[in-house]
């Protein structure tokens, strides 16, 4: 028979009948050797007081586990439901407050984790409607060309640019998959962000390379000042996917014959990168939203993207330890200053 398999009330049985019979055999001892009647008596009388009060322990420690069952079974329901806050023993030398801190300590994780899964569902409606946003207006826009060319009669010329703006409108989509399967990735853990060694020069020629054809198609002039020896910590790869995002950012918002500027100077703990342009300029009421994913301004909706660039750099250099800032002034152009550490 083990005992941990035993209910509260057979254990307190079998004490009690062990102590009867212990205190029994021990007055027979005593009788057998003294042959006096009055240790019977003592014994009986020593007997009847030890049932008194292991009685009495037995009732009042069932009171107290029938308390504290019960107290804890509302605490769980409680927890469960989210209702309120697990009840604090005062005297922490118990077996009951150790319990009751640790229940204390799980409810306070249930609700970090019910909070972090309730941000988690609000991020995920936000995403999904931004998502159906952003897809909407490509996706009207193939239906009704292709509609028009299914039942009308065309020229070549018109078949032409209808075919170049279902080209127009699929190069969006796939723009739009594309930065989403990267931030996706980076937001989940999938990628993690390997910082090794290496020339800063070479990330940045890296970056430019993707927005030569659409400078020069704007007779856009484009400077780097960057230290050709420059080594530094970071991600080389996914740094230059950042870079080129603000300078793409640049080049869209930067009227023909304008100017681009990359900059880098050597602080203590960190190194700047300041990408200037001379562009239309952000106020200052829009410049906390523009790094929200999908934000554009009301202005710009005319201009090729879908607003998720600048989330995405943010999100690639704030998880090497850096981070971005931005000043601009309306019709003066606009800097974004991008700070990696050293180490």
């Amino acid at each position: 028979m083990k005992l941990e398999h035993q209910s509260i009330k057979n254990l307190c049985l079998l004490i009690g009948a062990g102590a009867l019979l212990s205190m029994l055999a021990i007055t027979a001892i005593l009788y057998a050797l003294t042959s006096e009647a009055i240790m019977l008596l003592g014994g009986a009388a020593l007997t009847a007081c030890t049932l008194v009060w292991l009685f009495l322990l037995v009732l009042l420690f069932s009171k107290r586990l029938s308390v504290f069952t019960g107290d804890l079974c509302q605490t769980l329901d409680n927890m469960m439901s989210g209702n309120g806050e697990p009840k604090q023993i005062n005297d922490k030398e118990t077996l009951f407050a150790r319990i009751s801190h640790r229940l204390s300590r799980l409810y306070s994780i249930m609700q970090e984790n019910r909070r972090k899964v309730d941000e988690e569902r609000q991020e995920l409606q936000r995403l999904v409607s931004d998502i159906s946003h952003q897809v909407k207006t490509p996706v009207s826009n193939l239906k009704m060309v292709t509609d028009t060319l299914l039942t009308r009669t065309v020229t070549d010329a018109e078949r032409t640019d209808f075919l170049q703006g279902i080209r127009n409108q699929t190069d969006k989509l796939d723009f739009l998959f594309q930065a989403l399967v990267k931030t996706s990735r980076l937001e989940t853990g999938i990628i993690r962000l390997d910082k090794k060694k290496g020339l800063l020069f070479d990330t940045l020629a890296q970056a430019m390379s993707g927005i030569v054809y659409g400078a020069e198609k704007k007779a856009i002039s484009v400077s780097v000042d960057c230290p050709e020896d420059l080594l530094l910590y970071h991600d080389s790869k996914w740094t230059a996917e950042a870079m080129f995002n603000l300078l793409d950012n640049a080049v869209k918002y930067t009227p023909a014959g304008g100017k681009i500027s990359v900059s880098v100077e050597q602080w203590e703990m960190y190194i700047k990168l300041d990408v200037t342009d001379t562009g239309k300029g952000i106020s200052e009421s829009n410049q906390a939203s523009i790094f929200q994913r999908f934000y554009r301004e009301e202005e710009v909706h005319n201009e090729p993207g879908v607003g998720i660039g600048l989330y995405l750099a943010r999100e690639i250099v704030t998880r090497q330890g850096g981070y971005i800032k931005v000043s601009s002034e309306i019709g003066k152009g606009s800097t974004f200053s991008v700070f990696l550490p050293k180490r």
